[in-house]
């Protein structure tokens, strides 16, 4: 049995009724989140995201497949949001970083993927110690019930992103896009690559049929909240020169980056 476990996460291993869990303290946030430049954003999430980071769309596979992501700094391994270990008070958390230290992974037996995931949980968190997810009865916890909800409500609505992307791809709207930002400081240019936008203008283009499917599955108004969003990029210029004024280098282009929107002195879509 193979598990492979989310971007982030060291090794995972099943949940078992008998464990314990060393939780995070409230507002401690996972090692990997003050060097994650991007983070994945499921259905629901695109209107609170995209209030305050670029939504963007990247492909890991050339274009078989995309993904929805919140772009959260302007360098490889930067979060913006991040500090002291903290996310930034009044900006939305990603589900992806909420679920942390659990998650739902595919099981792979030999070659071949099974349908069900399982609940799993960072092993290096494992302790006798730690609080009990369920009762001696088996019974689940209060806590373990919210916990529980979270992850599958937030597998399910991946599941509406992963259909979300396929239809924008099925359709043809999908058009890749890179930024270039020359920061306020005079500091070296910043240029952000990989990433891809829905190309408005093709929208007119489509048959009532789609017009039809688009609206049927709420997917015009995730598409408009991703297209808004995408000034946000300005804001992120801006929030690096603020936090790190005389300490910009230049940019490593991340994947799946991000670019794009007016900034600080200039910055330019291609």
């Amino acid at each position: 049995m193979q598990i492979n476990p989310p971007f982030g996460y060291r090794e995972i291993v099943p949940l078992q009724k008998t464990q314990g869990v060393a939780l995070p303290a409230p507002g401690k946030l996972p090692e990997f989140c003050a060097q994650t430049n991007a983070m994945p954003v499921s259905y629901i999430e695109f209107a609170p995201a995209a209030r305050d980071f670029p939504i963007v769309f990247a492909s890991n596979d050339q274009g078989k497949s995309y993904a929805a992501v919140a772009v959260l700094g302007l360098a490889q391994t930067e979060n913006l949001f991040v500090r002291n270990g903290a996310w930034e008070q009044g900006v939305y958390v990603p589900a992806y970083v909420r679920r942390y230290p659990f998650c739902m992974a595919r099981v792979t037996m030999g070659t071949a993927a099974q349908e069900n995931r399982l609940i799993c949980v960072e092993k290096s968190l494992l302790s006798d110690s730690g609080e009990k997810m369920f009762d001696a009865e088996g019974k689940p916890s209060q806590r373990w019930t919210r916990i529980e909800q979270l992850l599958r409500e937030y597998e399910a609505d991946l599941e509406r992103t992963r259909e979300l992307c396929a239809i924008l791809a099925d359709y043809d709207l999908f058009e890749p896009f890179t930024m270039q930002a020359t920061p306020a400081t005079g500091a070296a240019p910043i240029n952000l690559a990989g990433m891809f936008r829905v190309q408005e203008s093709k929208l007119e283009h489509l048959n009532a049929a789609q017009h039809k499917n688009l609206f049927k599955k709420g997917i015009v108004g995730r598409i408009y909240a991703h297209l808004l969003s995408l000034e946000n990029f300005g804001h992120l210029l801006a929030r690096r020169a603020k936090v790190a004024p005389a300490a910009e280098q230049p940019a490593k282009p991340a994947e799946p980056a991000a670019k794009a929107a007016p900034a600080a002195k200039t910055a330019k879509r291609a």
